[in-house]
C-alpha cells in the first residue's frame, strides 16, 4: 500500500527520485512473495494441516499474490510519473487522488477483513468498487474529449489513463479477497457441520460410505 501511495506522491510532485524508490522496491516485494509461498508450502508438507489451517494458508498465499500485483501496479504508475515529470503538466487528472485513496482504503479493509473476521466490512469493500470503475470512466472521457482538441497532449493523457486503469486494478485486487475459488474475503471460520444422507445411513460391510 506504501508503494502505491508514493507512487502516487510521485505524480502529484512531479518528483522523479522518488518514483525511482518505488520502481526500485519492487524486486523486494517479488522476492517477499516468493518467501511466503516457499514457507506455505513447507509448513503444508511438514504438518500435515488440518481443513481449517489449509484453508488459512491458501488464502495467505493468494493475498500475498495479490499484494505483489498491486506492487507492479504501483511500479506501473511511478515509471508512468516518471515521464510525466519532465512533460508540461495536464491539470486534468483531479479524480486520480480520490481514486487512489478510495483503492487504498479497500486494500487496507480487505487486508482487516481477513484478520478480524469481519464480514459487514467485507461487504463495504465490495461496495466501494463500482465507485472506482465509475471514476476511471469519467476520466477515460475527459482525457479522450481533450485529446481531440489538442491532439499535443495525446501521449501524456495516454499515460494518465493507464495510470487510472492501475488504481481501477488495485481496487479489483481488493474485491479478490473475498475469494478465488469459493473463499471468503474474511478469515477461517468453522462451519456447521453439514451431512451427507447416505453419512446418516446405517452402514453394512466393510466400506463405509465416502
Amino acid at each position: 500500500m506504501d508503494q502505491t501511495r508514493l507512487a502516487m506522491k510521485s505524480l502529484a510532485e512531479a518528483d522523479i527520485a522518488l518514483a525511482d524508490k518505488v520502481i526500485a522496491a519492487d524486486d523486494e516485494l517479488d522476492r517477499l512473495e516468493v518467501q511466503i509461498d516457499d514457507e506455505a508450502i513447507r509448513y503444508m508438507t511438514l504438518r500435515g494441516p488440518v481443513a481449517s489451517e489449509l484453508r488459512l494458508i491458501v488464502v495467505g498465499m493468494k493475498a500475498s499474490h495479490d499484494l505483489e500485483r498491486v506492487g507492479d501496479e504501483a511500479t506501473g504508475i511511478a515509471r508512468r510519473s516518471r515521464k510525466l515529470a519532465i512533460e508540461p503538466r495536464l491539470e486534468l487528472y483531479a479524480d486520480l487522488p480520490r481514486m487512489s485513496k478510495i483503492a487504498l482504503e479497500m486494500l487496507r479493509d480487505a487486508l482487516d477483513c481477513f484478520v478480524q473476521e469481519d464480514e459487514q466490512k467485507a461487504l463495504s469493500v465490495i461496495r466501494r468498487d463500482p465507485e472506482v470503475d465509475n471514476l476511471n470512466r469519467l476520466l477515460y472521457r475527459r482525457l479522450t474529449s481533450y485529446m481531440i482538441e489538442r491532439p499535443d497532449t495525446i501521449a501524456r493523457a495516454l499515460e494518465l489513463m493507464f495510470i487510472s486503469k492501475s488504481l481501477e486494478r488495485i481496487a479489483d485486487h481488493a474485491t479478490k479477497h473475498r475469494g478465488g475459488n469459493g473463499v471468503p474475503l474474511q478469515g477461517p471460520r468453522h462451519p456447521p457441520q453439514r451431512h451427507r444422507k447416505q453419512d446418516m445411513l446405517p452402514t453394512t460391510g466393510s466400506n463405509p460410505p465416502v
